[in-house]
């Protein structure tokens, strides 16, 4: 479905100078599948998950490759399918008529910047039914009602402004907008952020039901427990760099993620051991030569001095699970 290469983006700062927000990030993701994109606050999830989508800043620029499967039209299932479309290299017009919301599906991590505050959501559903679909004039109020049944927003609340909503309605608005266009790939930013677990639970389990169906997700998400409930696969990154990626069931239940930095995130969590990793992420201006978890790393050596390069997806020069590792699993 998605396949990116080498994806840096870098911002430009006054006086000449620029710095890298995503560094070198290479992954696939396949039809019927989810991929969590985990880790600390700043390491540059959203910022990757908007340079696929052409909503960098104007002091960004981004580089690589992001190869969109081509999909069949979201119409008819019968339409022919579309070529293979590189999102880096899109122009705006092609990202705004074809792909945002028809290829590929946004829930924002900040849903008011994302609603139209002068209209109720009820109509702004209504609207984003009419423009991504051919449903009937008589049959988009049930559309609009469905879709936000999909996505646990109380109908109720449908005719209330963005203002009168607290941020858990507000983010459950903004993915029933994302599901409408049912899209082939759904870009999750932070979908949970604000709800109760027991709506975390149900947000999961649709974002479960979506890739079920034939589609992809990425899930960018600091949950590890929404995290587990979806994902078939995991991606941490860390200081702008995807630093692991490995299936689910090794991360949350098998040997265990092999890098260091991922294996803390797992400790931390409160039904582990709850230990907080030690000292706090390096600014993206001032990063290390070599390794960038290095200053924090328990297993820091004189080898990382030099940043490793991902074998076997980990980027790790001495990571969990080698021969001779005492905590090989």
């Amino acid at each position: 479905m998605l396949s990116v290469r080498d994806l840096t983006v870098r911002f430009r700062l006054r006086g000449g100078r620029s710095v890298a927000a995503v560094s070198d990030a290479s992954f696939d993701l396949a039809p019927r599948e989810c991929l969590a994109l985990v880790g600390e606050s700043g390491c540059g999830k959203s910022v990757l998950a908007s340079a696929l989508l052409g909503l960098l800043p104007a002091n960004a620029e981004a580089r690589g490759t992001a190869r969109l499967a081509g999909a069949a039209g979201t119409a008819s299932p019968d339409a022919p399918a579309r070529p293979a479309l590189d999102l880096l290299a899109a122009d705006e017009r092609t990202l705004a008529r074809t792909v945002r919301g028809r290829l590929v599906g946004l829930v924002p991590q900040s849903p008011a910047a994302h609603l139209t505050p002068v209209r109720t959501v009820r109509s702004q559903l209504e609207e984003t039914v009419r423009a991504l679909t051919d449903t009937p004039r008589r049959e988009r109020r049930a559309a609009a009602e469905a879709a936000a049944e999909r996505a646990a927003f109380p109908a109720g609340h449908l005719d209330r402004y963005p203002h009168e909503l607290s941020g858990g309605l507000a983010q459950r608005a903004a993915t029933a907008l994302a599901l409408i266009g049912d899209a082939p790939l759904l870009l999750a930013d932070e979908p949970t952020t604000g709800l109760d677990r027991e709506l975390v639970d149900r947000t999961a389990d649709e974002l479960r039901r979506h890739t079920d169906t034939g589609k992809a997700v990425l899930l960018i998400t600091h949950d590890l427990a929404a995290a587990r409930r979806v994902a078939d696969r995991v991606a941490v990154m860390y200081a702008g760099r995807i630093v692991e990626t490995t299936p689910a069931a090794r991360f949350f239940d098998g040997p265990g993620p092999r890098h260091p930095y991922a294996r803390g995130l797992l400790d931390a969590l409160p039904e582990r051991e709850f230990t907080p990793i030690p000292g706090l992420p390096p600014e993206l201006s001032n990063l290390p030569e070599g390794c960038a978890f290095a200053p924090r790393c328990p297993r820091v050596s004189a080898a990382c001095a030099v940043r490793p390069e991902p074998r076997s997806q980990v980027a790790c020069h001495h990571p969990h699970g080698e021969p001779g590792d005492p905590d090989r699993a």
